[in-house]
């Protein structure tokens, strides 16, 4: 990417260097050809000089733009003129460049002018010829003279100063403008990245509840038929058979979210995800793994999928630390309560005190976030007299 930046300001200091010279040229040919001629060597010097000085200038700038005012003096004194196109040239590199700076090196360079016109005024009169011209007789008006060069120099400063801002404001805004859209890809591609880790969040919480509740049940059912196994052979068989359409059903879901994860867009559709709408058949599976679970729900749902789909992780998540903590669980009450503008869900389980390390696990934490989404409330801790209690209050208005 840097090396077109590069032949561009090659190409400009050939550009420069050849219409100098070719004015030089020019003014050097007018100067010598006549019967009244400048002396030669001056203006070799000057051009040699305006070469150098042309050379330097992508470097030392400042320098080159001084000595360029050092050469119009000597060439408007004793050659062709030819090296104000230096000045000019000068101006114009120092507005694209800066332009506080632009009109610092104005200011010089009108200085330098002023003096210039002053030489010119009286070398027309008593110095060395110039472009083949005979003196001038009019000793008298050389003042005129003066201030009628002086404003033609700085006419030309100032048009090239100008045009020199002109330019490197173009530049910058440009650059500026490139710039800003190089920023809003990086904030782009920062929001697509903030946006994958906050979907994996998502993805890893439903596959903690997935695979917590569901190895809970498993573990449950399994115990259960391993103590009956003997005593009662077909509910010992039914739960076995329990375990195996609970171990499908996990199985299931986990394939959908890692379909997600992976981006699989040729894979079979998956599952529809768990709504409220499935919560009894939740708890019939709670109760099937040995817990007296009762649902009581008040009001209808209004919402769409993702609140259902929050309600009926947080009843799972609750009612599978009661299956993975719970001891000598005698009752657990599931209330739902739907209302226009809020969702309250309660879990309460009547046990034997519990532990007080159950609450510091990765579930209630997966609760609280849940329930951050929609700005509630949770409430979790024991009961008196023994048992937990798992309070949440979702806010579903202008959702």
């Amino acid at each position: 990417m840097m090396a077109p930046s590069r032949r561009r300001p090659d190409a400009a200091d050939t550009a420069i260097l050849a219409g100098y010279l070719v004015i030089a040229a020019a003014l050097g040919y007018l100067s010598v050809e006549s019967t009244i001629a400048t002396p030669l060597w001056p203006l070799v010097l000057l051009a040699i000089a305006g070469t150098v000085v042309i050379l330097i200038s992508r470097r030392r700038p400042a320098v080159a733009l001084g000595a360029a005012i050092v050469l119009m003096l000597a060439s408007f004194a004793v050659g062709s003129g030819a090296e104000a196109a230096l000045v000019i040239a000068g101006l114009y590199r120092a507005g694209v460049r800066d332009s506080r700076g632009a009109w610092i090196a104005f200011g010089w360079a009108a200085a330098g002018g002023t003096a210039a016109a002053l030489m010119l005024a009286l070398r027309v009169r008593s110095g060395p010829p110039l472009l083949g011209l005979a003196p001038r007789a009019d000793a008298a008006a050389w003042a005129t003279d003066w201030l009628s060069i002086t404003v033609v120099v700085l006419a030309a400063s100032l048009i090239a100063t100008l045009l020199g801002i002109n330019a490197g404001h173009g530049r910058r805004q440009a650059a500026a403008l490139a710039e800003r859209a190089e920023h809003l890809r990086r904030e782009r591609d920062q929001e697509a990245s903030i946006a994958t880790a906050a979907e994996r969040e998502r993805i890893a919480r439903e596959m903690h509840d997935v695979i917590a509740h569901s190895l809970a049940v498993m573990v449950a059912l399994a115990d259960g038929a391993q103590a009956s196994v003997n005593a009662r052979p077909d509910e010992a068989h039914r739960a076995i058979g329990r375990v195996s359409e609970t171990g499908r059903r996990t199985l299931g879901e986990v394939r959908r979210l890692l379909t997600a994860v992976r981006d699989e867009r040729d894979a079979a559709p998956p599952a529809e995800a768990p709504r409220v709408e499935r919560i009894p058949a939740l708890v019939d599976e709670f109760r099937a793994a040995g817990i007296p679970v009762r649902l009581e729900q008040t009001g209808t749902l209004t919402e769409g999928a993702a609140v259902s789909l929050t309600i009926y992780r947080i009843v799972q998540e609750a009612l599978t630390n009661v299956l993975r903590h719970g001891r000598g669980v005698r009752d657990v009450l599931v209330q739902l309560v739907f209302s226009r503008s809020e969702v309250t869900i309660l879990v309460k389980d009547v046990a034997a005190p519990a532990d007080p390390a159950a609450g510091a696990g990765r579930g209630l934490v997966g609760i609280r976030e849940r329930a951050a989404f929609y700005d509630g409330s949770v409430e979790a801790g024991p009961v008196a007299g023994g048992g937990w209690r798992v309070f949440v209050r979702l806010s579903t208005e202008d959702r």
